[in-house]
């Protein structure tokens, strides 16, 4: 069950030769691949790509009545080894994956196809993601580009501009016999707009038809003496078939006048942060038409040197507009000014920032900057003093007062006892070396629990802790995700530890879907997928590979069970590693699918039925010792009346989804019996009424009794 379904939105992928196709990057780029006739798609979600998997996942229909041949990869590496099929065979393939995590997996896979090259056009969608809204470390993609000689697109963020890309990268790739990667930021991927469709195109070589004539060619089999001459052929033949396909056909653009003091080069994907500069600026207006040259670099790898040259020619200085680090346009073209004897001064990052995502500000300051510096004439009066439009002194400073906000478990999230668990055992059996994964269960390491100090990848959190298997006085505990576990945790985890006869406890945290990436299934999934095969339990995987203690707890809210079975796993006399399962399924993706159910229910008048769990606030001490053991959202403070109770008690808001999670947790540890749960009857029946009826009665009486009895300090008038 897939965070977002487009199942309404992928029958415009129907729509033929001229009319009007609207909706949003990913869909446009789905589109763009039908209308060019390719055979096969293939990728593994990750934001910011997730959701093209998603429309791909949901377009299965239309895909088959092309003839195209859909896979929901394993992982990143088994969608790049799918590229295979265009290297002997005049299919064009897709392929998409997050980056730069995504082809650090895929990277030996890329570069034995970059090696051997293609005959039919191969891409690679890869989604960019950096700046404070990513959630991996801060890399970009030009450095595989460049390792494995892959041609790197990086379009302006336009419908039209994308699907174009998406033509000539198929086109670029079997102009040059080498892959191509089309880079999409997370802002391109979720634009919208309208561009003019085609009607969608069979491949002229199906896979199906390929089966039935298979070819081979010994010298693109990446083996000696044949290895030694692709990379004499990337560098003869195909760079420069590339580099003069990308110079006939206009692939990067340029704007704004002719001639000019100054000029800035961009990637593509920047266009609209410079435009909306140099609007800002006075030199630019909502259609793009501007008063500084633009030389947009649509490719960003390789370089075309000619047509940088003839830009720079008769300039001063130019500004290279390059998002991240390192600066490897900037260097390039440095380069190749310097070989060409140029006298155009280079500027990029000094105006600009040295890493990080370029937003508008930064963008906005970047280019005000170059221009007070090299061209000032061009600004208007009031933009030529170096100051920004809002100063920081004008901002007030709130890092002192504002605390950061830390990323977390989302209500009832099954994960969150599991690490209320690890910290009792903890208190009872010392602290022990645990170490993270990369996944929802990752958050285990920010307060309250503060569990788990590293993480290497995506299924390498038992992998990570491998030098502390060898047996001590403490195990070591290892945490891995079910999203984790099937794209690389299997082999490289587990099969790492049966092997080397680890003695660590391997917690294996099942929420039955790729949570962390958008809700898809998984093998392990408990729901029935009409095109994947589920429900593949996550223990006979282990047992397989050769575990032999092996422990399921299907209900991980049950934080005694928890709790009582990681110290079995901890204190056992057992050789070998320890696997816990520790499964129920993820919140998001059951809300998602029972809060319409139960809501159209309320709305036709069933009986429902909805758990509310509380705090009695006579009875709650303050201590707040469950929050330290629960950290959930809607786990809250509220201050009370009483004069005499200072502190304020725990309280239960309205966001709780039910899960009880609070009361098992204050159960588990002994902390206090205030928690209840109450049940809320929505379209109540005659016997509800009824029992309602009795049970106000029965509490009223309860109630004037206990007041009777109290001692009262009222006295008489003297």
């Amino acid at each position: 069950m897939a965070e977002r379904s487009f199942a309404k939105e992928v029958q415009h992928l129907r729509i033929g030769d001229g009319e009007a196709f609207r909706g949003e990057g990913i869909l446009a780029v789905t589109k763009a691949l039908l209308q060019c006739g390719v055979g096969y798609v293939g990728g593994y979600q990750g934001a910011p790509i997730s959701h093209l998997m998603d429309v791909l996942s949901d377009a299965q229909e239309i895909l088959g009545e092309l003839g195209v041949r859909f896979e929901a990869n394993a992982s990143e590496a088994a969608a790049a080894a799918m590229l295979a099929a265009s290297v002997h065979y005049p299919i064009r393939g897709a392929v998409t994956f997050k980056s730069p995590v995504g082809l650090n997996v895929a990277s030996d896979a890329l570069a034995n196809l970059a090696s051997g090259g293609v005959t039919g056009g191969a891409l690679v969608i890869i989604g960019e993601d950096y700046g404070e809204g990513s959630s991996i470390m801060q890399e970009r993609s030009h450095a595989f580009a460049m390792k494995s000689q892959i041609w790197l697109l990086d379009p302006r963020p336009n419908l039209p501009s994308i699907v174009k890309a998406v033509e000539d990268g198929f086109a670029l790739s079997e102009a040059s016999n080498t892959p191509v990667m089309l880079e999409l930021r997370i802002r391109a991927c979720h634009v919208h707009g309208t561009f003019t469709a085609k009607t969608n195109a069979h491949p002229p070589l199906s896979v199906e038809e390929a089966l039935s004539n298979p070819q081979r060619r010994t010298d693109r089999i990446v083996l000696p003496p044949a290895s030694y001459m692709h990379e004499q052929e990337k560098v003869k033949t195909r760079a420069p078939a590339a580099i003069d396909f990308i110079e006939t056909n206009g692939l990067n653009e340029i704007f704004g006048p002719d001639d000019g003091a100054v000029g800035i080069v961009l990637q593509g994907g920047m266009y609209n942060g410079v435009v909306r500069a140099l609007q800002r600026l006075g030199l630019a207006d909502l259609y793009g038409e501007t008063e500084v040259p633009l030389y947009v670099l649509n490719v960003t790898y390789p370089l075309v040197d000619r047509e940088f040259l003839k830009f720079c020619d008769g300039k001063d200085a130019v500004l290279v507009v390059e998002e991240g680090q390192p600066e490897f346009i900037e260097q390039a073209l440095a380069s190749i000014l310097y070989k060409a004897g140029g006298k155009t001064r280079l500027l990029g990052k000094g105006p600009l920032p040295q890493a990080g995502e370029y937003t508008g500000q930064h963008v906005f300051d970047g280019v005000a900057e170059f221009l007070r510096q090299h061209a000032p004439g061009l600004l208007p009066d009031a933009k030529r003093a170096p100051n920004r439009e809002v100063a920081d002194s004008d901002l007030p400073d709130l890092t002192g007062t504002v605390p950061v906000r830390m990323p977390g478990f989302c209500t009832g999230c099954p994960e969150r006892p599991i690490f209320a668990a690890m910290k009792l055992v903890n208190q009872e059996l010392g602290d022990h070396q645990i170490a993270g994964d990369i996944g929802c269960h990752l958050f285990g390491a920010l307060p309250p629990f503060e569990i788990g100090g590293s993480t290497m990848g995506f299924g390498l959190g038992p992998a990570s802790n491998a030098a502390f298997d060898g047996g001590g006085e403490r195990r070591p505990i290892s945490i891995l995700g079910d999203g984790g576990f099937w794209h690389n945790g299997l082999t490289s985890s587990v099969g790492n530890a049966v092997y080397n006869k680890s003695d660590g406890v391997i917690v294996i945290v099942d929420n039955f879907y790729a949570a962390a990436t958008g809700g898809q299934d998984l093998p392990s999934s408990r729901a029935h997928n009409t095109s994947k095969s589920t429900n593949h339990p996550i223990s006979a995987a282990v047992r397989g590979i050769g575990v032999d203690w092996v422990r399921e707890i299907d209900r991980t809210y049950d934080v005694g069970r928890m709790r009582d079975t990681l110290k079995e796993a901890l204190t056992t006399t057992h050789v070998g590693p320890k696997v816990i399962v520790a499964s129920s399924e993820c919140m998001l993706n059951l809300q998602r699918r029972e809060k319409p159910l139960v809501k159209k229910a309320i709305g036709d008048g069933v009986r429902t039925v909805k758990p509310r769990f509380g705090v009695d606030e006579d009875v709650c001490t303050g201590d707040h010792a469950c929050m330290r053991l629960s950290g959930c959202p809607s786990l809250s403070l509220k201050q009370l009346d009483d004069p005499l109770r200072d502190d304020p008690v725990a309280y239960i808001d309205q966001t709780c989804v039910g899960c009880g999670n609070c009361g098992e947790v204050a159960d588990a540890a002994v902390l206090c019996p205030s928690f209840y749960r109450g049940d809320v009857v929505h379209n109540p029946g005659w016997f509800d009424r009824l029992l309602a009826g009795l049970r106000g009665a029965v509490i009223t009486r309860l109630q004037r009794r206990r007041k009777a009895r109290r001692l009262g300090f009222e006295g008489s008038a003297a």
